[in-house]
């Protein structure tokens, strides 16, 4: 295993044999005959083991990355599935386009934002990536190389997207970018004190905010129960090339793998204070780089190394518009009992939109993301005790971001998984597929 093949949470460890697919032809024969079958691997950001396949064969798609073609009064670009979003920024964005839906980190490829189906801040206005995708065209295990579109091999194409690289290859995608005038985002910045705030402000902000999201400081208790920073902006409207702000492009790096991670009590405390407390009004507006708008995190190259060898959870779930506010509150509670404080928190509020994939995994409510180092039995003890809240208020767990959920909960979040099941490529396998599936088989 190089540090390339696992996932970003670095958990759990696996091992694989390699396979470059630069070519349809590189497809492997017989895929059925590997042990634990194949699986596509874009650029290894999902959290926990949905890209990884321990014992068998990961397909790196990483020289797929050319982008094919662009229409430019449709805003539908073409390309394959190993080019980066951060590769169709650099083009896109000077010419005037931008992708309908981002995820917090530019550093994925086109194949994983379908596979995963990810979101963003602005889910309640245009829902998730695979909303916004026309045709895929996908490599089976047999050879085949199939269409998928709402018109054509249409069930396929509601399991593949979000269907975790397991309907087979994807070779190349169409899915539309939206216009915009400038790199730049128009953001307001307010601190609020509690969990009622963070909904209040949503609910007023979503009519007239693109882009809502917020930061928790998961110390908070009592009357600050789920404090944080509430972000919401939209595109910035046309401004002279000779006006744009400037935009310092500053790469930082975790530079060393230190033997135990950095995030403690003490570190936990004094990041969310000062990071509660960054602005000094309640309230500040910018004009800020899309950079610093979406990917913040992407600034500092390794950023996972700061939870130590023994990687790090992240958890998210989304839980119903009816229970979401509770559950929450139960969540943030446990935190503070656990004496685990997340290093990162984020709430956001999802539409009230129907996804398109089989398992894919916005749905209406709120969705909440907590990251946690691995502190082995403790951490899975604690968020078992949170897929206990989720499954009990109607909710789900989101597969690319886990690495430990159980069959049973898998069953209860994703009811349709017998459905999926049945467009499962016989060559393709993943860890976490035989991981929740095997008590099912």
């Amino acid at each position: 295993m190089t540090q390339r093949y696992q996932s970003w949470g670095r958990y759990p460890k696996a091992s694989h044999q390699i396979q470059t697919i630069q070519w349809p032809e590189d497809l492997p024969n017989d895929l059925t005959k590997q042990i634990h079958g194949a699986l596509p691997f874009g650029n290894g950001r999902s959290y926990g083991d949905c890209c990884l396949n321990d014992g068998g064969l990961l397909l790196d798609g990483r020289f797929r990355n050319r982008l094919l073609a662009f229409d430019a009064h449709s805003g539908i670009l073409r390309c394959e599935a190993g080019v980066l979003l951060a590769d169709i920024l650099e083009l896109m964005t000077p010419r005037g386009w931008f992708p309908a839906v981002t995820p917090g980190t530019k550093l994925l490829t086109v194949g994983g934002a379908i596979a995963n189906d990810v979101h963003g801040k602005n889910h309640h206005r245009t829902g998730s990536f695979g909303d916004h995708v026309h045709r895929i065209g996908l490599l089976r295990s047999d050879g085949q190389q199939l269409i998928c579109s709402p018109d054509e091999n249409t069930d396929l194409f509601r399991a593949t997207i979000g269907g975790i690289g397991l309907t087979g290859y994807i070779l190349w995608a169409e899915f539309s970018l939206r216009p915009i005038s400038n790199p730049y985002f128009d953001m307001e910045t307010i601190r609020y004190g509690n969990v009622e705030d963070f909904f209040q402000l949503s609910s007023e902000s979503d009519q007239d905010y693109e882009y809502t999201l917020a930061w928790l400081d998961c110390q908070g208790r009592g009357k600050n129960l789920g404090r944080g920073l509430f972000m919401r902006g939209n595109h910035a409207p046309f401004i002279p090339q000779a006006q744009w702000p400037k935009h310092a492009s500053r790469q930082l790096n975790m530079p060393i793998d230190p033997p135990f991670t950095l995030i403690n009590g003490l570190t936990l405390k004094a990041f969310n204070t000062l990071y509660y407390y960054k602005q000094i009004r309640r309230s500040q507006c910018a004009c800020v780089h899309y950079d610093s708008f979406f990917y913040p995190l992407d600034a500092i190259d390794n950023w996972n190394r700061i939870y130590g060898p023994k990687g790090f959870f992240q958890y998210q779930c989304v839980l119903p518009q009816e229970s979401g506010q509770d559950g929450i509150k139960e969540i943030l509670k446990g935190i503070a009992r656990s004496g685990q404080g997340s290093f990162l928190g984020v709430l956001k509020v999802f539409g009230d939109r129907q996804s398109p994939g089989l398992l894919s995994f916005p749905r209406p409510g709120s969705t909440l993301a907590l990251d946690f180092p691995n502190r082995g039995k403790k951490t899975l003890t604690l968020l078992e005790r949170f897929d206990t809240i989720v499954r009990e208020a109607g909710g789900a767990v989101y597969i690319a971001k886990d690495a430990r959920m159980s069959p049973s909960s898998f069953r209860h979040f994703y009811p349709q998984w017998q459905t999926f099941k049945s467009f499962v490529d016989p060559g393709f396998s993943s860890s976490f597929w035989r991981r929740v599936t095997e008590e099912s088989s």
